[in-house]
This record gives structure tokens, sequence and C-alpha cells, in this order.
């Protein structure tokens, strides 16, 4: 066997090319078990309980006609659940009670949860739930967003708040051409379509959960935390997960799991439905975004200002960092960014695929198209000429940039040359036609992450991470990554994820999953064959390497890693019934070495789909007397169909991270980044009218009269 030295480039023969996924025929065959179907034996069933009051106090509870229903077993609440601590420091580096359920009697939104009930069988928890009388002491709410809430106030959440350099309102005075727009996004929701699942027992004096989540470890850290315990004394296992999304974190119904099998001391499970989820899985929060640029006669920049509003709960403060794009974007003399947040009495919101990014960019990138049209530039053009050299907040190197080269290429493919810059000129029948572009990125970062890899006397390999496979394929990319670590073809390697006893790694999110997780594999995978290659004998148990790359992660120099592309979007307009129609999108993207071109495609199609969604459809509308949503599931809440969706391509230019061993760099997120403004850009060409409000539905078209400035 070959020398091998952790960090060195490989020769590659399985990272690169397409390779179908290792679990696809059991998911399709119903093989592969959920966290809502792994069978356990006495096992009993948990049933939330909502509040339908969007604030107040729980007066009394009726829980003896409930007990005296068949096969209940016990109710839980404020008054009797187990304690819980909720001062520790979470993931933000602040607490978070989010999910510290039954500790008190106030009620902070509608939909918390006020009980569970505990049954023999699903069926009989369910409707001892719906018959629990709950009384409440009810108080005034608040549930309006707008964009100059008196109560709005500058939040750090996993960025400072604001940023500022120059003087904003001098440049934009002597600026020949000022944009200045207020652009708005609605709250969206990223239900997966495996619902959030937990099943929770004592195993031997250790808590065992079979559960749905982006990370294994994450949770039993926040357990562990939640519950005064030993994190050595809980494991997590994940080995199916059916979507995330950045929902799947720690949640309600695990609290709530927990604490029912440690009262009963029997396994409980506990599933939400799908009208819980828009309660308790967390949502994109709606954003309310002025974007202010100025710029030169030539088009370039002297003044850009971002600032946006989000909501979050009384309970906890989320940041939805919308302005947070335009740090890494574009530079001016004068910049000036700011995320505010306004508390109100809603449930709290989380992260959501490209959280920031995909509000951010539809802003941003519609004020650079309207600053182009302003300007009498294409819009690739104006974009190209404000290209930075540095980070414009940080001052960092690009670790990368190919941005311009993205454009480039997704010019040349799709057609850009033909495009008549007039707007509401094209037609085809009733039809009006445009179209539009927009650039997108996304951090690429990468967190410590442990990994295992096991040399077997048959000559095959085991490689264990506990990583999470959300539906991205990281089990086929991660098989991909280890048989050309240890120079064998994938079939003789067997990749394990899902569990947190495989150690601490990081989770499915913020595109970092598999980069972080190739990184140890690779590391890991190098020992061993640096063992191998000494010739040592392979006892019957096999021979172990354990991989840490904190160190490596550490020294990493710093600065900007982004992922970018370039989104080309073609929509033909009805003006007489107001319906958009996608007819063609196009997205290039500069996204690191691609491990498994057929998933990664996959990736990028997604992210473009649900930007077509983001854009034509998803809004979810609260009203204002309950606190609570009109049309809470997947009949009311509108999202893209097949119907809706055209002929979508995606592709990627060659853009290796010399930084990272395998040259990664994250693709789970940036398709959906800039792919509504693309969209929206192209209703102005279609139409001459600029939507800066999504989703852009027939009404609003249908009310926007002919070349109104904004819609």
């Amino acid at each position: 066997m070959t020398t091998v030295t952790p960090g060195a480039p490989l020769r590659t023969t399985s990272v690169g090319t397409a390779h179908t996924r290792i679990e696809g025929r059991d998911k399709v065959t119903g093989a592969a078990r959920y966290a809502g179907e792994v069978p356990f034996a006495d096992l009993a069933y948990g049933w939330l309980v909502l509040s339908t009051v969007a604030r107040g106090r729980i007066r009394a509870l009726d829980t003896e006609p409930v007990l005296a229903m068949p096969g209940v077993l016990a109710v839980l609440d404020h008054r009797n659940a187990p304690r819980v601590e909720t001062g520790y420091t979470g993931l933000l580096g602040k607490p978070d009670p989010t999910c510290a359920v039954f500790q008190h009697d106030r009620v902070p939104h509608l939909g918390w949860p006020v009980a569970l009930v505990v049954a023999e069988t699903s069926e009989q928890a369910r409707e001892a739930a719906e018959a629990l009388v709950v009384h409440y002491e009810q108080e005034p709410h608040d549930v309006g967003f707008g964009g100059e809430h008196p109560d709005a106030y500058p939040a750090d959440g996993f960025m400072p708040a604001v940023t500022e350099k120059g003087d904003l309102d001098a440049a934009l005075a002597s600026s020949a051409v000022v944009v200045d727009a207020e652009y708005t996004t609605p709250e969206e929701h990223h239900n997966p379509m495996e619902p959030h699942a937990t099943t929770a027992r004592w195993d031997g004096g250790r808590l065992e959960l079979i559960d749905s989540n982006q990370g294994a470890t994450w949770v039993v850290g926040e357990l562990a935390n939640l519950f005064s315990l030993d994190p050595a004394s809980i494991r997590v296992r994940s080995e199916h997960v059916g979507g995330g999304f950045g929902s799947k974190g720690v949640r309600a119904h695990q609290v709530a799991a927990v604490m029912a099998t440690t009262v009963l001391q029997r396994p409980v499970r506990v599933v939400l439905t799908r009208r819980q989820m828009f309660s308790l899985a967390g949502y994109r929060s709606p954003t309310s975004q002025r974007v202010r640029l100025g710029a030169d006669a030539d088009g370039r920049l002297r003044a850009l200002e971002h600032r946006s509003l989000s909501l979050s709960s009384t309970v906890y403060e989320f940041i939805e960092p919308s302005a947070a794009v335009a740090r890494v974007m574009y530079d001016a003399e004068a910049h000036h960014t700011a995320n505010r947040i306004v508390r109100l009495d809603v449930p709290t919101p989380t992260w959501m695929r490209a959280p920031g990014e995909a509000p951010g960019s539809f802003a941003l990138e519609a004020a650079l198209d309207e600053l182009a049209e302003k300007c009498g530039l294409d819009p690739i053009e104006l974009r190209l000429r404000n290209e930075p050299d540095k980070g414009p907040v940080s001052g960092l190197p690009f670790a990368g940039r190919n941005l311009p080269a993205c454009f480039r290429e997704g010019a040349r493919r799709f057609g850009w040359a033909d495009r008549d810059p007039r707007p509401g000129v094209r037609r085809d029948g009733r039809w009006l036609l445009g179209t539009g572009t927009a650039a997108a990125s996304f951090h690429a970062g990468a967190a410590p992450s442990t990994a295992t890899a096991t040399a077997h006397p048959d000559g095959t390999f085991t490689v264990r991470i506990s990583a999470a496979d959300i539906g991205t394929g990281a089990r086929t990319a991660l098989t991909l990554v280890a048989a050309d670590a240890l120079q064998v073809p994938p079939d003789r390697v067997q990749v394990r994820i899902g569990d947190s006893d495989f150690g601490p790694a990081m989770i499915a999110g913020g595109s970092m999953g598999t980069r972080s997780w190739s990184w140890a594999v690779q590391i890991a995978a190098g020992e061993l064959l640096e063992r191998l290659a000494l010739g040592a004998d392979i006892p019957p148990e096999g021979i172990t390497v354990r991989s840490d790359t904190a160190a490596a992660i550490g020294a990493l120099t710093p600065a900007e890693r982004h992922s970018f592309g370039a989104q080309f979007a073609e929509v033909a307009v009805d003006v007489a019934t107001g319906e958009v129609r996608v007819r063609r999108m196009l997205g290039i993207f500069a996204a690191g070495r691609i491990v498994n071109p057929l998933t990664a495609r996959g990736q990028f199609l997604g992210g473009m789909i649900w930007g077509i969604s983001m854009a034509l459809h998803e809004e979810a509308v609260r009203d204002r007397a309950s606190g609570g949503h009109v049309g809470a599931d997947l009949a009311g809440y509108h999202v893209a169909t097949h119907a809706d969706v055209p002929r979508i391509e995606a592709d990627w230019i060659d853009d290796p991270d010399p930084a990272d061993p395998v040259g990664i760099k994250g693709i789970g997120e940036i398709g959906i980044v800039g792919a509504a403004a693309a969209l929206a850009n192209a209703v102005w060409h279609a139409t001459g009218v600029r939507h800066r409000s999504l989703p852009i539905r027939p009404d609003r078209v249908l009310s926007a009269p002919a070349g109104a400035p904004d819609a």
C-alpha cells in the first residue's frame, strides 16, 4: 500500500464521479426506519396539548376526566413535570428556554405546549389530549409585524448587529444615482416530509433517544444541560432523517418524551402533527428591509446601506440576519448594515435554509437591479464593476471568489447577450416575457469533528462519524471521500453515521456538514493507511484510528470563505389573470470540489425550486385576532409543485478550496440564495413593474398599474 500524508492531495478516483445513494433502495422500499417507526417493546405514546390563547396564564387543567379515559397513563404539565435547567449557555451563547416545557404557567404564544398526555396507543393519547380542558387567564397579545415597530432594536445573533464605515449621508448626497427602497418577505415554514419525532427510553441507567435531528451530539449536549446529566449517559441515534432544513434541532417533543420516560420508566414516543409543526418546529421570520444604494455615473457604488427587521418570540431572541449578505457581496466607501429585531407574542423562529442570505439576497439583488436600470447598465456589468478585492466589512482576503466566472459562464449558456434590456417588450401571445439575474453567496465554514476508520482482516473498512444525512446524500459522499483516502473502491467501505456514541461532530447545517465530516474522515483514513503501509497485522477486531480536526481547523488562516453563484431566470406573466409562470432557470455555482455530482445537482436544483416557491407561493399568514396561523397545514400553505417547476439547470465551475484537504466548500444552501431576486427581476423585465414584496401573487400583479415603480 502507498503511504499517505494526511491533508496531502490524493489521487481521486471516486470523488467527483456520480454515485446513486447508498441507502436509496432502502428508502424507496420502506426498509429504512425513521424515528417514528422503530419498534420497541412496552412502548407508550405521548401527545402534546397546545395552548389556544396567544398570551396569558394557565388557571387550571381538568386532568381527572382525562386520566380516567381508556389507556391513559399520565398527564404531564407545569404542576408535576420534572424540572429542567434553562440558564445554561446555548448554541448561540445565551440561554434558550424555547424547549423548556411545563416549567411554569405562562403562555407566551398560541401553540405553546401546556401538557403531554401519555397513553398505551397513539389513538388513545390523541383522543385524551383533545379532550383535555385547559382554563386560561387571557391577556392582550401583539403579533403585528411591520417595518417601523416602536419596540425594534439592533441585536447580535451569530454575528454583530451593526457594521458601519464612512459617512453614509454624505456619500448618498454626492452620488449621481440613488436607489432607496423597502423590501418585505413573509413568514415562511420549512416543514420537512418526515415530521419531528422521537422515542426516549432509559436503558441500564442510560438515556437513549431514537430521534429525527440534524446532529446527534448537538441533541446530547442540549439534553445533558437541560436535565443536568453527564453527556456520556445519553445516546442519540438518527440513522435516517427525512429532511430538516434547519428545523430539526432540540424541540419541545424531545424534552417532553424524556420527561415522560423518566416518570413512567418505559419507552415513550412523541411525534408532532403537521399542524403542530407550524408552532413548534420553527420558521423563517418575516423581514422588512430597507436598501439604499448610491453610485457614480459609471455605476460604481459610493454608498450602501442595508437595514433589516425581523421578529422573534418573547421566549428567546433569534435573529434572521438578512443584512449580513451585503457585508460580503459589495463594497462602498460608506457601507452600513444593521439587523434589528422586535419581540412579539409568536413562536420562536429558527434557522431555515440559508438563514439571512435567502431573504437578504432578495432585497439586495433586487436593489442592484434597480440601480442597473437607473444607470443604464446591464445588470451583470453593474455587478462586475462592483466586485470587491477583499471583504467589504472584515477587510480579509477572499479565499477564492469566482463570482465573475459564474456570471460569464451563466450568461453564455442562458443566452443573456441576446436580451433586449427594455421591459415589457417581449410577448408570446397573451404572455409578457422577461429575464432576470442575481448573484448568490453562502459562507463556506468548517467545524471540529471526530471520526474513526477501522481496517478489517477481510480487506474492508468501516468509517464511523456522528454525521446526519438529512436527505443531502452525506452518507454516500463520505463513502466516496473515505474510499479515495483509503485508495480502495467504494464497495469496500461502509460508512456508519447518526450515532452520538461515534464522538462529537458538526451538525448538518450551515452548509458545513459534508466539509467538516470529510475533513475528519480524510485524516482518520489517511492515518490508518499509514499504519497499514508499515505492514501491521490486522487482528480479528481490526485496527482503528480516530481523528480530531479541532487543531487543523483552528490553524486555518483568517479569510472570507464563501461559495458563490449566478442565478438566471425567465418568466412569463399573464397580465389578464396575474399568473406568473417560470419558464426556465439556470444556476452556475463556484462551490468547491463537488464530491458526488449526482446528489450535488439535486441539492442545487432543490434550492432553486425553493426559490420559485419563495418568489411566487410561500406565505404564512398570521391572524392578528387569535395570534395563530390561517391554514396551518400544507393545503393552506402553498409551495411550488410539479406544475410550477420548469426546465431548471444547475452546473458549476472548477473551484476547489486549497485550505480544505478534499477541496469542499458546501452546497446545501446556496441554491436558494438569489433565486427569488432573479425571478422578481425577471417579472420586472416582463412587465415594467417592480415587486418589492414576496410572494408575487396574482392579485399583486393585477393590482399593480402598468409602469408603476412598485407593487
